[in-house]
């Protein structure tokens, strides 16, 4: 299944819904390329919507590990929200709860991160 994805900037954070298999084929480095540019524009916080995706590959995994090492690289942060059962899963068994911080939905990370 493809990927897409909407950005939506807001004040206090981007986020980033994404839809579809993230194993950072093409669209990856738009993806960090997004991280790249909320940088620029003074962001430090990126939430990931991971509510429509059914798959994340090893290059999807290192997709997300480089989105927030820039993001921590200026004391920011990438939050994931909203991970399918597979998802939350693969989060458990790669350790990445333990880098991540995730939440159960959009509308948590919004109340959190104000």
């Amino acid at each position: 299944m493809k990927l897409t994805y909407q950005l939506q900037k807001e004040e206090i954070a981007y986020f980033l819904h994404i839809q579809g298999d993230l194993i950072g084929d093409e669209v990856g480095p738009k993806l960090v390329e997004m991280v790249s540019d909320a940088v620029n524009d003074g962001v430090k916080t990126f939430v990931v919507d991971l509510s429509e995706v059914r798959y994340i590959s090893s290059s999807g995994i290192g997709l997300l590990i480089t989105m927030l090492t820039k993001m921590r690289n200026v004391d920011g942060e990438v939050y994931l929200t909203s991970p399918s059962e597979h998802v939350k899963k693969l989060l458990i068994i790669t350790k990445l709860n333990n880098i991540f911080t995730v939440f159960d939905s959009v509308e948590e990370a919004k109340k959190k991160i104000k």
